[in-house]
């Protein structure tokens, strides 16, 4: 009965077309609204590393001055200073420990026709690969030896390690960038942590695109390559690299990684221990709480979502609403001029219920019509919207959960309009309706 009444729904649409047409781009397009602004903040809100995000743990300690600190105001800073790093590294707390910071590069090609080229990349120690879950084309990661001797090997990411070398395996070969030259020992497979949390520089720095290089992070401290993001510096300090090295500036981002999530108040009293130790050398005046997160726990303290962007979603709902109303009129509209259609039916022995079987199917099938033609209406505004920026485009894309949720959306938000003009159809008296013929 069901496919009987389908294919009757599928023949009604072509029953006054234009008011059918109407009725399908009026859905369509408050579904697209809804569904294009949905798929920014799932995108957005999406766990980036879902296999171990609850083991990943970033930290936060306040080495602010005390003078003006207000316990539970102000600006909280996520940052650490080199020296906290360096601690951190050799602490052996949880199964790895990576510490970076973001930095930028000058590569000179061996192929002199392609000149010199920027590059922006990351230095860092060398569990950030295995922390991180990065897949590799070629090679690997380089090794403990190597970040203790502060090598100059490099980790490239696909499309430099092609535009630099050619579609070879580049493994061994020598690149010349930041006045050295660097051994590649790894090629980086497609890899996009989205967003990235690991580096975290603000909403648009999350979906930035993915890393050029990556490099020891001893090395880049040995070649005193300067930081590419923010830094804070709370006091005043000396000039030159070993003093910024020494200094209380915030410029680090460091992450531990767990064998198991049970490990983590274990975490937080090291942490505490650190802290206290420090505080006996005059360091960490203000006495703040020390902090541990999560990667799900980080994106919300550093509020990843902002409110315009939850607002934004309840705009485009509230829209789909309005369409819904238009909806219902349109639907009371259709079914009501098939009143002697019901009638004889009725009289010839349908029941109510087969009736409202038969009518809100027919708006289901509005409904699927109005799904696909609004995927391709949310299709085209991701595509606008993916032209604003570097940071749109890398979340305005649908993925096959979106694209779920699209059809089941049109077809709920059909049916659900369609439950007034059907429960008005059924009450049609077949006797008046007679009468009328």
């Amino acid at each position: 009965m069901f496919q009987y009444y389908f294919m009757l729904g599928v023949k009604s649409l072509r029953r006054n077309p234009a008011l059918t047409a109407l009725m399908v781009l009026i859905l369509a397009i408050g579904v697209a609204a809804s569904v294009s602004t949905l798929t920014i903040l799932h995108v957005m809100s999406g766990d980036p590393i879902p296999q171990k995000s609850d083991r990943l743990l970033s930290l936060t300690v306040d080495v602010n001055p005390k003078e003006g600190y207000v316990p539970g105001q102000g600006y909280v800073d996520h940052q650490l200073t080199y020296k906290d790093v360096q601690a951190l590294l050799k602490s052996k707390q949880g199964e790895r420990r990576a510490g970076m910071y973001g930095i930028n590069a000058i590569v000179e090609p061996a192929r002199k026709e392609l000149g010199a080229m920027a590059m922006d990349g990351i230095a860092a120690s060398a569990d950030f690969f295995a922390m991180l879950d990065v897949p590799f084309l070629y090679g690997q990661a380089w090794q403990a030896s190597e970040d203790n001797a502060a090598a100059d090997v490099v980790v490239l990411n696909r499309k430099m390690a092609e535009k630099i070398f050619g579609n070879v395996n580049p493994v061994g070969q020598r690149v010349r960038m930041m006045n050295g030259d660097y051994t590649v020992v790894g090629v980086m497979n497609d890899w996009k942590s989205q967003p990235r949390f690991f580096i975290y520089n603000g909403r648009s720095g999350a979906f930035s695109n993915e890393d050029e290089f990556i490099i020891p992070l001893s090395n880049a401290i040995r070649r005193e390559t300067p930081h590419s993001g923010s830094m804070s510096c709370s006091s005043s300090r000396e000039p030159g690299w070993q003093a910024l090295l020494d200094s209380e500036c915030t410029w680090f981002h460091f992450w531990f990684e767990l064998k198991s999530a049970s490990q983590r108040q274990e975490l937080q009293s090291y942490l505490d221990n650190y802290v206290s130790e420090q505080q006996k050398l005059g360091r960490f005046p203000r006495h703040a709480p020390n902090r541990i997160f999560n990667v799900r726990e980080w994106l919300i303290e550093r509020k990843l979502i902002g409110d315009d962007s939850k607002i934004s979603a309840w705009l485009a709902f509230g829209f789909l609403l309005l369409c819904l109303v238009n909806t219902i009129g349109l639907l009371l509209a259709k079914f009501s001029v098939r009143a002697s259609e019901v009638g004889v039916r009725r009289a010839l022995g349908a029941s109510r219920r087969e009736i409202f079987s038969q009518f809100l199917i027919e708006a289901a099938v509005v409904g699927l019509v109005g799904a696909i033609v609004g995927v391709v209406l949310a299709l085209g505004a991701l595509q606008l919207i993916a032209m604003q920026s570097r940071a749109l485009a890398a979340v305005a894309h649908m993925d096959w959960q979106m694209l779920g949720l699209t059809f089941l959306m049109s077809v709920g938000a059909a049916i659900l309009a369609g439950l007034l003009p059907t429960w008005r159809a059924c009450q049609v008296t077949p006797a008046i309706q007679l009468k009328l013929q």
